[in-house]
């Protein structure tokens, strides 16, 4: 264990040194980039070193690529603007229900440069080796290659699942292994074997001062091994993603985002019931024995010999099966799954205003609102806001037309009195106008039938006068009315089908 659990944390050129050496030395490559100031001056050897005349051609080929860079830069600068979305600094705005203390923090952040992605880039690729060598150290620990160490794994992953609250040693007692014994066994080494003789060669002794410098974790030199293994690394670990990101939009995505509808609805269903269940007896089942089952069992699968006995099993016995189940899962889905195959529908209305001009009525407008005598526009002196032609009425945002023509409603008292509107007279025959009422004050002062506002044109209260009522009910053609009529059109709409942007 101290063996696996001493170089960590270590940087990839101090393992490198513990190997033997290659028949044929690497390839010479040269990266024609403009390295940063920090790391030229790390990666500068003496001039007397083959290593160093190979440094100085790329730092004078990295000199000719900076021109090249600067204009790669001005050119991007004048293509992209400067308001683009996640181009620029902090000026934009953020995303709707971003918190607003973030704000100062992004502004800060400086806008897209090439020679800063380089260098960033350059930087990066050196200190990453230490996640991959992570990487490689879990993969090597649940493949087996060690067994011992793999079987050491399960014993702890066992302790943890017979008692859950070691779960909170475990980060402390690994701290503790992998970090601070290996450092403190690097201050203070072992004497090299074969120096002291067999009586004095008695074990470990931690005692006396420090003999050995600290051991750090340093960036990789550029144009090195190491460097290009990280590369290496860093490409294959972004096809990984690639490859598990298409995978999951290509499995995952299909059976949820309702594209199969029906299969989609199973799916819902069948999440429900189960989180319904789990509600109940979620706390009858034995966690501890089902996930160290599933932890053994997961670990085991990796096991070079068991993997194959599985994927034999899986083609054997699996595999003929699965078209089988599908088509009668197919079949529950399309016998027990319905689905509304009708689209939403509802009714939309549009007031037809005409307006009093010589003993006539002259057409005016359609609006969506009727205008009554004591409506907003109609009290502020606005006049009414529509269209003129029932052509040019369209329908609501993410609506079509369900039917081909309006139709006149025919209760107008209903939604008279939906609306609560008074000073009116409707018409329960004929047309079915809605009238203003004649107001005999308003018409002697040089109005056609205004209602009269609560004040006098001087700001005195208006005396009341007798009570008149709200709306009344009259034919076609009996009495005086006011200035404006209006009826009420109505039509329906059907949800529109919107297509995928690509």
């Amino acid at each position: 264990m101290d063996e696996y659990t001493t170089d960590l944390f270590i940087s990839r050129e101090d393992a490198s040194d513990h190997q033997q050496p290659q028949s044929q030395p690497p390839p010479t490559v040269v990266v024609d980039e403009w390295p940063h100031e920090s790391d030229v001056s790390e990666t500068t050897p003496s001039n007397k070193s083959p290593t160093g005349l190979r440094s100085r051609i790329a730092n004078n080929l990295s000199k000719k690529s900076s021109i090249q860079d600067r204009l790669v830069e001005k050119l991007l600068q004048q293509v992209i603007p400067e308001s683009s979305d996640g181009l620029t600094g902090g000026d934009d705005t953020l995303a709707p229900g971003f918190p607003s203390d973030k704000t100062a923090t992004f502004s800060q952040r400086p806008n897209f440069n090439i020679t800063a992605m380089s260098n960033n880039f350059r930087r990066f690729n050196a200190r990453i080796g230490v996640v991959f060598k992570f990487q490689a150290r879990v993969v090597r620990l649940l493949s087996w290659r060690r067994p011992t160490h793999t079987l050491s794994l399960l014993a702890v992953y066992t302790f943890v699942c017979l008692d859950p609250y070691l779960l909170t040693v475990v980060p402390l007692a690994g701290f503790l292994l992998a970090v601070f014994i290996p450092s403190f066994l690097a201050r203070h080494p072992a004497p090299p074997s074969g120096t002291l003789s067999s009586e004095q060669s008695i074990g470990y002794s931690p005692k006396g001062p420090p003999l050995a410098p600290a051991r750090t974790v340093k960036p990789v030199k550029e144009l090195s091994k190491d460097f290009f293994r990280n590369m290496r690394d860093l490409q294959n670990s972004m096809d990984d993603f690639c490859v598990a990101h298409d995978s999951v939009v290509s499995t995952v995505l299909p059976i949820t985002n309702f594209s199969n509808e029906a299969l989609s609805s199973a799916l819902f269903l069948a999440l429900t019931l189960t989180t319904v269940l789990m509600t109940t007896f979620a706390s009858l089942l034995p966690w501890r024995l089902i996930a160290l089952v599933a932890g053994w069992g997961l670990i085991l699968s990796g096991h070079p010999a068991i993997a194959p006995l599985l994927t034999h099993t899986h083609d054997t016995h699996v595999a003929p099966h699965e078209a089988q189940a599908r088509s009668r899962l197919d079949a529950w889905i399309a016998d027990d799954i319905i689905l509304d195959s009708a689209p939403e529908t509802r009714e939309v209305e549009i007031f037809e205003l005409q307006r009093a001009s010589h003993d006539e009525w002259e057409p005016w407008l359609f609006s969506p609102s009727p205008y009554d005598p004591l409506s907003q526009p109609r009290i502020a002196g606005d006049r009414p806001r529509g269209t003129r032609f029932f052509e040019d009425v369209l329908p609501p945002d993410g609506w079509v037309w369900s039917e081909k023509k309006w139709a006149l409603d025919l209760w107008s008292r209903e939604w008279v009195e939906e609306r609560i509107i008074t000073g009116v007279e409707v018409e329960t025959e004929g047309e079915r106008w809605v009238y203003d009422m004649y107001d005999e004050h308003g018409a002697s002062q040089g109005g056609v039938g205004v209602m009269d506002s609560p004040t006098t044109s001087k700001g005195k209260p208006r005396v009341p006068q007798a009570p008149t009522p709200s709306w009344e009910e009259g034919e076609d053609g009996a009495g005086r009315r006011g200035e404006w009529r209006r009826r009420r059109w109505v039509r329906l709409v059907k949800r529109r089908a919107t297509t995928s942007s690509a």
